[in-house]
This record gives C-alpha cells, structure tokens and sequence, in this order.
C-alpha cells in the first residue's frame, strides 16, 4: 500500500449505519449477502442510553473483580457449553447476516468454546503472582483488572473476534461492553446473550447497538477504562488517538497484506495448496489471510499452474451447503470495490490467470481470482485486498523476496514454503517483519499463542498469557518488615 493510497475499510459498517441525528434512536437494517434481500432489522441504542449501560457496566466490574478465578472459570465453562449447544443457530445468523458458509460458522463457533475453554484453564496460571528476589524485603508483581474494556469489532468473524477478547478479558476480572460492526447486529446480541445464559452477572457484558459516530463519546467516558479495535488502519489511528487524548491503553489489530514467499526448494504442489488456502479463509475476507504470493523465477510458473488448479477448487455455491468453500462476500459495496482493485490492476498490466468477473446474479458474489506480473503501483500490490484475489509477485531470489515482504507498511502475518526447515525457520524468525510467521502453513490465530503485528497491522497482542495480560495493572508490591 501507498502511503497516499488509503487501504480500504475492513469494517464496510459505516457506510450501512443509520443516518439519524445524534439524538435519535439508530435503526440498523442487515441484508442476506447471498440473495441481495433485506433481512431483519434491529432498534439501537442513543448516545446516552450507551453511555447510562457502561455505567452499569462499570458497576458490576466493583463485585465481579473481588471474584476467584475458580468461581469465573465454572462460568466461563458454561459459556462454551452454550456455544456447543446452540452452534448450528449461530452459524446461521453469520450466513444470513454477513455470508459466512456455514461449515466455516460451526468452526468458529467451536474455535470460541475452545477459547472459552483455554482461559477458564489458564487465567489463573497466566495472572498468577511472580517473585521478584531484591535480596531483602519481599516483592512481587501482581496482575490485577482494570475495569470496563471497549470493544470495537468487525464483521469477518463476527464471533471469534469478540470472544478472543472477551473470555481472557472477563477471566482476568474486568467487564466488557461490545460495539459491534453495524452490519452484524443479530450475532452481537447473540453474543450478549451466551453470557446471559452461562449465568454471567448482570450487565458484566453487554453489547451496545450504536453508530461509529459515538464511540468517541464512549472512550472518553469515565467508566471506561480501555478500548480494543480490531479495524481498518483509518478506524485504527481514530480510536488511538481518542484513547490517547484521554490517556487510556488501546489494543489495535488492523490491516494487513500478509506475504507467503515460495522459495526455489519449495514442494509446489504443497506450497500451491497453503497457499490456496491462506488465501481463501473466509472467502479471502480476513486480516490474517495470505494476500501476496511471492515466488523466486525459477519456480514461478511450475507455482501458477499448481497455484490455479488450487484455487479453481473454491468454486461459488449456496453458504449453507457443507460442500461449499466459497460463499458471498459481506456486501455488493464490498464486491464491486474488490472487482475495481482488479481491473485497475488489469490495467496497470497485471495478468489475470483465473476469476475477475462478477458473476450475473443478485448478491455479493465474486469467484475465485488469481493475478500475475503483479508489481508496484497496481492495486493488487500496494492495498489490501479483502476478498479472495491471489497477487503472485515475482522474486530473482531469497533476498528480493524478503525485501518485497517487508516493503508493505503491514505487518500482520506472513509464511515461508520452503523444504530446506532450517532456511524457513531462519527468515520465519529473524527476517520477516510481522507479528507471526508460518513455515509450511497458513497462518491462523489459536487462543494459546500471541495473535497481533507490527507497524499498520496495529500493536498489541491477544490470545495466550500476553493477551490476557494486556488489560490489567501489572503492578510491583514491596512489603519490608
């Protein structure tokens, strides 16, 4: 991505929010990806109905702090149960509202429940007191919660991404209050209401149903004590900025244009089915999912044929058929941005080997689309592209291949496709600029390892004893005789 060329809103929920003044109850209509047709529509929150529940919300934080971490985790627990329980309803709400197939729903509602599961285990191992031995009095270092977290979520995985945060969060002693992308308002109060069922104390989590307009005003409210995004760049450098005038901590996990580099000792047939499959997780709309393939000459056309024939087996179909592996993408406006970034693509001399035609038919749909020759200054190579488009890029060698990886402002994911297992970990471990490098394997997120990037794929992490650890006080205690 240009420095000049903004990477374009993961979060398309803006441009869907309602258009009431600030004082007037917002309206949030969704529409079935798949057909075009609007489905149900949902009544917010005000500004000050939002800002009276983070008061509450505040309010159950005083009780629920002064818990154990046993009587948290039984709850936590109970929360994964209904996950399990009610997991086919709740991947349907993700297909209706935002088009995710539904065997990769019923995945991610379990990726939740193990999540659940992880930090009702582990919470108190990760926040356990450390000794510290200054020689004389006794010190340790304690990690106590810090209150009301902010959640600004998207769309994509409308239920991991909130549960990443919340089950650590919630076991770690504070509250959370949840605005979720405008698009998907059924999961969000679905979410709310696993931990009403689980026999979450009231208001403990709650799921505020508010344009993007008033998050500012929520930051700064005195009952919130921190905020997370996951988001585009743009939503990013907002919220940090909000959060930093009032000198609140922020965990951003934004943008990202992972690179997978296929090097000359490469298996091709293997590395062209990772590859496929980084790239098309979630229909391609996800922050962690390959974007750019780059691949050493020697290997470069022997990668596209095998790389193609991968790809060719994400063939469109109805979401809620198990044997589908390419479903709608989230909306009509994202689609037709993602077709715009391959044709000027096309125009700037990229070559197209597979796809980069929107179909004719109602719906957000886009079929599996695979670019060549791609190089600086196309869309293809300098922005994220949220949808299932492959960018091969050509490398005359290892160190042009990390010198192009590492040229993109992101810094999220990235991946090696080598043989030679020494030579991947060295450039996985010490020469890629990313918050996480794969070798011989797509990246994902997993409750028990660091999830986050570097430069504009945000700062912090989630996930493992470094996420939960992120919102509370870590603070020294000294006690001398």
């Amino acid at each position: 991505m240009n420095e000049q060329t903004p990477a374009p809103e993961r979060d398309q929920s803006q441009s869907r929010e309602p258009a009431n003044a600030p004082d007037e109850r917002p309206r949030f209509e969704t529409t079935d990806p798949a057909t075009g047709r609007n489905g149900r529509a949902y009544e917010g929150h005000t500004r000050d109905e939002a800002l009276g529940i983070a008061q509450e919300t505040r309010q159950a934080f005083g009780d629920w702090r002064r818990t154990s971490f046993s009587h948290r985790a039984g709850l936590m627990r109970a929360a994964a149960a209904v996950l399990r329980r009610r997991q086919a309803d709740f991947a349907e709400i993700m297909t209706v509202e935002m088009g995710k197939t539904r065997k990769e729903g019923l995945a991610e509602i379990e990726k939740c429940a193990f999540n659940c599961d992880h930090f009702a285990e582990n919470a108190e191992r990760y926040l356990a007191r450390e000794p510290v031995d200054l020689g004389g009095p006794k010190t340790f270092v304690t990690y106590n919660p810090i209150g009301v977290v902010l959640a600004v979520m998207p769309w994509n995985f409308p239920f991991w991404q909130v549960f990443r945060f919340a089950a650590p969060a919630l076991m770690a002693g504070n509250a959370a209050v949840l605005k979720h992308a405008s698009n998907v308002p059924g999961c969000a109060f679905a979410i709310e209401s696993v931990f009403h069922e689980a026999g979450f104390p009231d208001h403990l989590f709650r799921t505020l149903l508010i344009p993007s307009r008033d998050v500012r005003a929520l930051i700064e409210a005195p009952t919130i004590a921190a905020v997370t995004l996951t988001g585009s760049v743009a939503a990013g450098r907002q919220v940090a900025g909000a959060a930093g005038a009032v000198l609140k901590k922020s965990v951003l996990e934004l943008g990202g244009s992972d690179a997978y580099l296929v090097l000359d000792d490469a298996d091709i047939a293997k590395a062209a089915r990772v590859c496929a499959a980084a790239r098309m997780v979630n229909g391609g709309q996800s922050c962690i999912a390959g974007k750019r393939f780059i691949v050493q000459r020697g290997v470069r056309e022997a990668f596209e044929h095998a790389f193609v024939e991968a790809m060719t087996s994400y063939a469109m179909g109805d979401p809620r058929d198990e044997a589908t592996k390419l479903g709608p993408l989230q909306s009509v406006k994202a689609r037709d941005e993602i077709h715009d970034q391959v044709r000027k693509s096309i125009d700037k001399g990229a070559h197209l080997l597979l796809g980069g035609e929107v179909p004719d038919r109602p719906g957000a749909w886009y079929p599996a689309t695979v670019l060549t020759d791609v190089r600086p200054g196309m869309p293809a190579y300098d922005e994220e592209v949220f949808g299932p488009v492959a960018a091969i890029i050509e490398a005359a060698d290892e160190g042009e291949a990390i010198r192009i990886a590492n040229a993109s402002p992101f810094g999220l994911g990235s991946g090696v496709l080598t043989e030679n297992l020494e030579r991947g970990e060295r450039i996985a471990s010490e020469e890629l600029e990313a918050g996480m490098s794969f070798v011989n394997a797509n990246v994902r997120s997993d409750p028990r390892i660091p999830f986050g990037g570097v430069k504009e794929s945000g700062y912090g992490r989630e996930c493992s004893y470094f996420g939960i650890r992120e919102f509370t006080n870590i603070k020294t205690v000294l006690v001398d005789s």
